[in-house]
């Protein structure tokens, strides 16, 4: 098991959860954040500490296109810097908080 960043962090891009990974397996992006899949030691910690809930378990079934998800972390995690302090969050943050399949559409 490993956790993922969903579509949920697009645009808004808390990092309150980069502060308490134990391994520091967070990556940064132009505008969200993901988890590298083979560094996550599957703690949970990050999880609770997502306000926007992008933050899931692989084996979570109520999360569609889980599959698209991991390979989308494990992509970008090799090639975008690693973060371990938190940051403030998108500018616009609030504005995308409710948006669905941001992946698709923005």
């Amino acid at each position: 098991m490993t956790y993922i960043v969903n579509d949920k962090c697009i645009n808004c891009r808390h990092t309150d959860c980069v502060e308490v990974c134990p391994v520091d397996c967070f990556y940064l992006g132009e505008n969200t954040i993901v988890i590298h899949p083979d560094e996550c030691i599957d703690c949970g910690v990050c999880e609770p500490e997502c306000p926007i809930d992008a933050i899931k378990a692989d084996t979570d079934e109520s999360v569609k296109g889980m599959e698209k998800w991991l390979l989308i972390n494990k992509k970008f995690s090799a090639i975008w810097p690693n973060i371990n302090k938190k940051k403030e969050p998108m500018l616009e943050h609030e504005k995308y908080r409710e948006v669905k399949n941001k992946f698709e559409e923005h």
